[in-house]
């Protein structure tokens, strides 16, 4: 038995990858990975212990792309395709597991054309175009959000790393904030933090701010002519994202499933920011069932004011029904709405198929 991994392009799609990765490696399976040269699937498993062998192709999506665009894009898919075919055949694999993004094309259709059984994790609330199309030829879909199409959809935990959850708490008080800017750097969001800088530095409460290393010059030079530099913690990226979560009391944050359900797992309170030019506005949907839930705050990007953030702040140092602060009420909550077993759940039922 041998699995392969496939797609990625983003930190989302490539941390549930990871997660599955290393549940293969729990049981002793071994695994290999199938990327692409394009997007962050070389930075995150080129020298990765988890897989056994790694293949980046020359591949791009095709996306909001013009016509010839498009066109070049599927001609490197179906070439890489043909690749991934030999190689699929080479190393024997019994199972692939999709993660989505465009880098999961070649390996998929090649499963496909050699009667491999194809499994795919649907990570946001919308299916991308990828999966939309190959969906109904799986052997099953994992996702977190439930579908209308239920057919071959199996609803399972989002598949989070173990220390995610190791490293969570209840809040009882805001103390620290967490600006995640993301590895892109959310030009939204830096603005944010920096806006609310000098108000929250004058109250007391600490600031992480994770900007982005496209932004990280720039907002350091504007923490330094504010005279708040060294108040603050400001980083371009963090190595150990467990732990700056684990400090914090209350995120800003974009709405990438990953990042959603990674805060859940942590249980740190966050008002989201969906990047409004999302496709199909799938964060605004990755994060609908939890503000319906009254587990977050959910502020559209053009509504985005100074203000927005203390009045969220007020709210949550609210006391409900029960006397308890609405900070710990949802902290609480929200690490009873994830399970610690997602991973290990979509293994064992693609194993017991």
């Amino acid at each position: 038995m041998k699995f392969a991994l496939t797609g990625g392009g983003t930190g989302g799609h490539l941390s549930i990858a990871k997660a599955l990765a290393i549940e293969l490696e729990k049981q002793g399976i071994e695994a290999i990975y199938l990327g692409s040269t394009y997007g962050q699937d070389r930075e995150w498993f080129e020298n990765s212990p988890l897989f056994s062998e790694r293949y980046f192709f020359n591949t791009q999506g095709v996306v909001n792309k013009s016509f010839f665009k498009k066109i070049g894009s599927l001609f490197l898919q179906a070439k890489a395709a043909f690749k991934a075919k030999e190689i699929l055949k080479k190393h024997q694999i019994t199972h692939t597991i999709s993660v989505g993004g465009f880098s999961a094309g070649p390996a998929s259709f090649a499963s496909l054309l050699d009667h491999i059984p194809l499994y795919i994790h649907e990570q946001n609330a919308i299916k991308g175009s990828l999966n939309r199309y190959l969906s109904p030829k799986a052997k099953a879909v994992f996702s977190s959000y439930a579908f209308k199409d239920k057919g071959n959809h199996v609803l399972t935990s989002y598949p989070v790393q173990n220390a995610f959850f190791d490293f969570a708490r209840t809040r009882t008080e805001i103390k620290h904030i967490l600006f995640l800017g993301g590895s892109q750097g959310a030009k939204a969001i830096n603005e944010f933090a920096l806006l609310n800088a000098p108000k929250l530095t004058k109250q007391g409460i600490k600031i992480t701010h994770i900007c982005g290393s496209n932004a990280h010059e720039r907002m350091r030079f504007f923490y330094q002519e504010l005279g708040l530099l060294d108040k603050i913690e400001l980083f371009a990226f963090h190595n150990d994202i467990t732990e700056v979560m684990h400090r914090a009391d209350l995120c800003v944050s974009r709405a990438g499933a990953s990042s959603v359900w990674e805060l859940c797992a942590n249980g740190l309170p966050t008002i989201f920011i969906p990047y409004p030019f999302a496709s199909n506005n799938h964060q605004y949907y990755n994060v609908l069932e939890f503000e319906k839930e009254n587990l977050c705050y959910v502020v559209p990007q053009n509504e985005l004011l100074p203000k927005k953030l203390f009045e969220v702040i007020r709210k949550l140092n609210q006391k409900d029904d029960q006397g308890n602060k609405n900070l710990t009420a949802i902290s609480a909550k929200l690490q009873q709405k994830i399970a610690k077993d997602g991973a290990k759940t979509i293994i064992e039922t693609i194993l017991s198929a």
